[in-house]
Parts: C-alpha cells; sequence; structure tokens
C-alpha cells in the first residue's frame, strides 16, 4: 500500500483547507499547510492587489518550514486557490526544487469559475512526477465559499485517489 500526505495552500475562506481535509479524512492519510513567513495582510482587495503583482512577477514568498520529507511519500496531492490563473505564490514556493521523480501528484484547486492554467503549471513545477486524479472545485464567484461543485462529484474524486492509495 502506498503511503499519501495532502499539502495544502488556503488564504481566505478556507476552501481549499476544507477540501483538503476532506482527503485527508477519507484516505487517512497525513496533511500539511503551506505557511509564509510573513503572511499577507490588509483587506481582501489588498491581498489581491498583492497576489495580482506577485503572480505577474513570478515571485515565490518564503514559507515556514514543514515537517514532511516527502521523500517518505509515494503519493502528494496538493491544493491550492486560483491565485490569477496560477497557483497561489506560496505553493509555487512549496514546489520547487524538490525531487518529484518517482512520485505522483494528485494536484486540486478551488476557484471561483476561473480555473486558470493552474495544472499544467504545477505538472511544469513538478517535473518528473506521474500525474492523478487532477481534480477542480468550484465555489462562488464573489469570493465566497458556498461550493458549486456538487458533493458528489467530490466525494466520487475522492474515491478515485483512495483507489490509487490502495493500489
Amino acid at each position: 500500500m502506498s503511503k499519501m500526505i495532502v499539502v495544502y495552500y488556503s488564504w481566505s475562506n478556507g476552501n481549499t483547507e476544507k477540501i483538503a481535509k476532506q482527503l485527508q479524512e477519507a484516505t487517512a492519510s497525513e496533511i500539511a499547510r503551506i505557511e509564509m513567513v510573513k503572511p499577507y495582510s490588509g483587506s481582501y482587495e489588498d491581498v489581491v492587489e498583492q497576489g495580482k503583482e506577485e503572480v505577474n512577477r513570478g515571485f515565490k514568498p518564503e514559507i515556514k518550514s514543514m515537517a514532511v520529507d516527502l521523500k517518505n511519500y509515494d503519493i502528494i496531492a496538493v491544493g491550492t486557490p486560483t491565485w490569477w490563473y496560477t497557483m497561489a505564490p506560496a505553493v509555487a514556493s512549496f514546489l520547487d526544487n524538490r525531487d518529484w521523480n518517482g512520485k505522483i501528484v494528485v494536484p486540486f484547486i478551488t476557484n471561483g469559475g476561473w480555473p486558470g492554467h493552474i495544472i499544467n503549471d504545477i505538472k511544469i513545477a513538478c517535473q518528473g512526477a506521474e500525474f492523478a486524479q487532477e481534480m477542480e472545485v468550484r465555489f462562488d464567484s464573489s469570493g465566497g465559499n458556498h461550493m458549486e461543485t456538487g458533493e458528489d462529484e467530490v466525494g466520487a474524486w475522492i474515491t478515485r485517489v483512495r483507489n490509487i492509495l490502495l493500489g
């Protein structure tokens, strides 16, 4: 049986965290939250503007050390909200300069209707990995926490991921 960890970044409403925890609980996997050394502050609008600027210049913020050694896992589920059509800068920091050879990456994203090119960006960042069961979970477009993707669709995805884990 494979060993899996769910690694995620979540900021405003905890939408990505909600999906990450559902996946972690259903698969009895370990879980780790990506946290920045200097967290965002200010209003929602301030952070949206800062995020846009960071994405545009390819900024990768310093993230807190995680007690996670990816060498110990066969499957790494990576969750991120959509930030200006790509992954959150903190997720880019996490993915950078790691050995993805021989790993299975399960990318999942949350968004308000604009998934962008995140899955492709994760594939580029995780060179050498195999990819399985990509998932986009849509929430309301006003930046809220109302999930528009059906719970049954999320549940079916979790079942498919669990089947990979069980081999």
